[in-house]
């Protein structure tokens, strides 16, 4: 592979944090520094020589600062191949410059959008000079060094340093495959903003944070989670978290953001269920009331609160083995507890707004779908039988439904008094899913009467409400649909038990 001494760089730069100590390191090794704008002015107050774009290309900026680099002796420097005869002749010929790095760092354009700016601020912080700088100089690694972002520029620097300007193919080729990873996701983010309302059929989703997990759903698998983890939790303290904690906390995030702002609540999740849930007057009895749920499946689970985790509560957790604990944030005595088991990750969630699309891959290729942002509320009741629930069975059958809604299909969710009393989960049948969950229910002595039931879509058949009316469960929600509704209607009638429907379904798979 053959080396190349760095001579000449161009350098354009929306950012300049971390670019003077590169800037002088290029000029104390005698380089050619060309620049433009902003970032030639930056260059002037170093006290460093700068030769201006325009004195190669005899072409002031233009069109508010659009067309600034875009000319033949500024490209043709980046992409002429400095061993092929006839562009040595042609750069000779047309007095072009030879450009040995070039360093950008494009138009925020990400934050611009994230910020709320108006469309036109966002329209003009779509890069077109610098993307194409980007590609060229990508493209042409052979003879050419690109430096694509601030994220870069501390690498760059030791490279150049250590070696005296003199870089490999290989760090070269380096730097091209990380250039071209911020032209596709930049190009990408852009091709999302447009597609809101164009609502072409095309997938693109590019992250660029990404990390290497110890191993994935098994330790024969390989694993890995690409996303800004540090945007949505502050961790406090454990170890790095695996393929199935992240997949467990995922869905512990959906799960209690149905109850934000409401009453202390607490759940306690394994395998992506819930298999403690509680809402009460203090997050400690919330608690113990989640554990109460099912205190063989906590064991090794993920904890989430919807509130600050005292002290009180973080003496009780720490009786128990988990893997992860989640709140908006932990009293100083509660993480000084709960600290106690150096493995035990804390997780401080971060209030955020979560992506409104689902995606995951299917065949050889990806599905994706708008997320289920419907939650189940008073006003989509249809009251489908004589009997009608009263007060308490009502905001029960919305505390059950808003879990039915992130468990496993096919899944029934019993509840009683705003606590989770057993859910069956994951299920080929809706019946066997009943039967589970009752079977679960009193094998941790609940009474189930006076229970509300909640199922994530409609009864085919009456089986389902006849079993749950046999062990005294008062009160039914579900989507209904199916063309034999009037058949557990029938049934409910019969025998006083209160049925609402909502008209949404809820599969979860």
């Amino acid at each position: 592979m053959s080396n190349k001494t760095i001579k000449s760089a161009l350098i354009s730069v929306f950012s300049k944090d971390g670019l003077e100590p590169i800037v002088k390191e290029l000029n104390k090794q005698g380089v050619t520094i060309y620049s433009t704008g902003g970032t030639e002015t930056f260059i002037k107050n170093l006290g460093i020589d700068v030769v201006p774009v325009e004195d190669v290309t005899s072409y002031p900026s233009i069109l508010g600062g659009r067309v600034k680099t875009l000319h033949p002796k500024v490209f043709g420097g980046i992409l002429n191949r400095q061993n092929h005869d006839g562009d040595v002749k042609e750069m000779k010929d047309f007095d072009i410059p030879q450009i040995d790095v070039v360093i950008v760092d494009l138009y925020p354009f990400e934050k611009t959008v994230a910020s709320g700016a108006a469309n036109q601020d966002i329209i003009e912080k779509i890069d077109i000079g610098g993307i194409s700088l980007i590609r060229a100089a990508a493209k042409n690694y052979a003879d050419v060094i690109c430096v694509s972002s601030v994220d870069d520029y501390a690498e760059f620097l030791e490279l150049i340093t250590d070696k005296k300007g003199e870089l490999s193919e290989a760090d070269r080729k380096r730097f091209a495959a990380k250039a071209f990873n911020v032209s596709s996701h930049y190009d990408s983010a852009i091709f999302n903003y447009f597609n809101t309302t164009e609502n072409l059929a095309s997938f693109k989703l590019s992250e660029t944070k990404g990390q290497v997990l110890r191993y994935g759903e098994n330790p024969h698998q390989k694993g890995f989670f690409f996303g800004n983890f540090d945007e949505l939790f502050t961790k406090l303290h454990g170890k790095e978290l695996s393929y199935n904690n992240l997949l467990d906390v995922d869905a512990a995030v959906n799960l209690i953001q149905e109850f934000k702002g409401e009453n202390p609540t607490f759940a306690i999740l394994k395998h992506n269920n819930a298999c403690g849930f509680a809402q009460r007057d203090t997050i400690q009895q919330a608690y113990t009331d989640a554990l109460a749920g099912d205190p063989v499946s906590a064991f090794g689970g993920v904890l989430i609160s919807n509130t600050e985790i005292d002290e009180a509560t973080a003496n009780a957790i720490h009786t128990l083995f988990c893997e992860v604990v989640i709140a908006p944030s932990f009293s100083a005595e509660a993480e000084t507890i709960l600290k106690g088991k150096k493995n035990r990750i804390l997780l401080v969630l971060n209030d955020i707004d979560f992506p409104q699309t689902s995606v995951r891959t299917c065949l050889n290729g990806v599905l994706v779908q708008d997320k289920d942002n419907k939650t189940d509320v008073v006003e989509d009741f249809k009251y489908a039988t004589n009997t009608k629930p009263n007060t308490s069975e009502i905001e029960d059958l919305i505390f059950a439904s808003k879990i039915c809604k992130h468990t496993k299909s096919n899944t029934i969710v019993l509840v009683k008094n705003k606590q989770l009393c057993a859910s069956g989960t994951g299920q080929t049948s809706r019946v066997d899913a009943l039967n589970q969950a009752i079977h679960k229910a009193q094998s941790f002595k609940f009474d189930l009467k006076g229970s509300v039931m909640a199922s994530d879509a409609f009864f085919p058949f009456p089986d389902c409400v006849e079993i749950a009316g046999n062990v005294g469960i008062s009160s039914v929600i579900q989507p209904g649909g199916s063309i034999k509704d009037q058949l557990s209607i029938d049934y409910c009638n019969d025998n006083e038990i209160s049925m609402v429907m909502t008209g949404t379904r809820h599969f979860k798979h």
